[in-house]
C-alpha cells in the first residue's frame, strides 16, 4: 500500500479501483479497499469512466445505480477543479514527470480539493503526488493477494 502524506478519513475510489471490484470473477470487495463504506465518495469523472466501461445492460444498471448512490464532490465539476488538474499536468510536465492521463489529474484535482485520499490501481496517482500533495492509496497488492 502507497500512501503519500497523511491519509484523509475520506476515500475517493479511482476507475482503476472500481474495475477490480467489478470485473467478473473477481474475489476483491469494496470492504477490502476501505473499512468502512460510508467513507467513501465519487466524482462525474469516476461515475464517467466506470460506467462508459459496461457493455453488459444489466451490469450496467446495476454499476449504475451503486454509483449514483455514493456521495459525489465537484458536482457540478466548477472551473477551480479544472484550473487544479490542468496546473496538475502542466506541473508534472515542466518537472518531467509522466502523468499518461489528463482525466486522472482531473480525479487528483477533486481530491486535493476536497482533501480525499485516492484509493487506485494507477501509477499516475504516484506520479501526480510527486508534484502536488496527493493523498493515495495502491490497492495493486490488495489485487494480487485476492
Amino acid at each position: 500500500m502507497a500512501c503519500i502524506g497523511r491519509e484523509s478519513a475520506v476515500f475517493l475510489v479511482d476507475t482503476s479501483a472500481w474495475i477490480e471490484v467489478f470485473r467478473r470473477g473477481s474475489r476483491l470487495t469494496v470492504d477490502q479497499l476501505v473499512d468502512d463504506r460510508d467513507l467513501i465518495v465519487t466524482c462525474p469523472p469516476v461515475i464517467q469512466e466506470v460506467l462508459q466501461g459496461f457493455g453488459d445492460e444489466r451490469a450496467f444498471a446495476v454499476a449504475r445505480t451503486a454509483m449514483l448512490a455514493l456521495p459525489c464532490v465537484a458536482l457540478p465539476l466548477t472551473l477551480p477543479i479544472i484550473e487544479g488538474a490542468i496546473d496538475i499536468y502542466r506541473r508534472a510536465r515542466r518537472q518531467g514527470v509522466t502523468v499518461r492521463s489528463s482525466v486522472d489529474c482531473l480525479i487528483a484535482s477533486c481530491a486535493a480539493t476536497y482533501d480525499l485520499t485516492v484509493v487506485h490501481r494507477d501509477r499516475d496517482y504516484a506520479q501526480i503526488a510527486k508534484v502536488i500533495a496527493l493523498n493515495h492509496r495502491d490497492i495493486g497488492r490488495l489485487v494480487k493477494d485476492a
